[in-house]
């Protein structure tokens, strides 16, 4: 339920966000904003705003096949506080996955960033450590790949084309929420950490 409050809200702000230039300005993120004004809010606002429609839809998409999940294993593990743990998970997710770029480009008064990337890919990266061999399916990829193989991928790939840095993307805040969606769960049951390695084989 609360990723689906997440997914609704951020449509809305989104949406208002194409439509109002104005609010797009005040949300994104910015470093040299956040280091020289104070505009701290930025460092979670820009994560109910996306870049386009598509932007949105993968997020949000990804989120919604991911997000519910998470949820479930939340409540069956923590009761009563999935709830909050989950809302930490993905709020943090938005917050620690930009420090990375905040360091570097804060004296930069052009950078900005948009988008729940980084806060979808703890709530993926989380759903792994539960659920290391659930398959996961592309459109392009005929056979389902399991999740702790893709999360490998994923952050190979993100720490690799952050270093290259010659796009648009930020690759560093998906390696950094992957990374503390991975690091939170784990921190709230350090337990999982056998039950991640007993399923995968490497159980001791």
């Amino acid at each position: 339920m609360i990723s689906i409050i997440i997914i609704g809200i951020t449509i809305v702000v989104s949406i208002i966000a194409f439509q109002q230039s104005k609010w797009f300005d005040l949300l994104k993120f910015n470093p040299w904003f956040i280091k020289n004004s104070g505009e701290y809010w930025r460092f979670l606002s820009y994560g109910l705003i996306h870049a386009d429609y598509w932007h949105l839809f993968v997020n949000m998409f990804v989120l919604y096949s991911f997000g519910r999940a998470t949820e479930l294993y939340y409540e069956l593990i923590f009761d009563s506080k999935s709830w909050f743990y989950f809302l930490l998970l993905y709020i943090g997710g938005l917050g620690l996955s930009v420090l990375s770029a905040f360091g570097k480009h804060k004296d930069n008064v052009y950078y900005n960033a948009v988008g729940a990337s980084g806060a979808v890919s703890a709530v993926v990266f989380s759903s792994i450590v539960f659920n290391p061999l659930a398959g996961i399916r592309f459109f392009f990829i005929p056979i389902d790949i399991p999740a702790v193989v893709f999360g490998a991928l994923y952050l190979v790939y993100s720490a690799y084309m952050s270093k290259k840095a010659n796009d648009n993307i930020g690759h560093d805040s998906h390696f950094w929420g992957a990374v503390y969606g991975l690091v939170f769960t784990l921190i709230l049951k350090p337990s999982l950490g056998l039950h991640f390695l007993h399923e995968i084989g490497l159980s001791f």
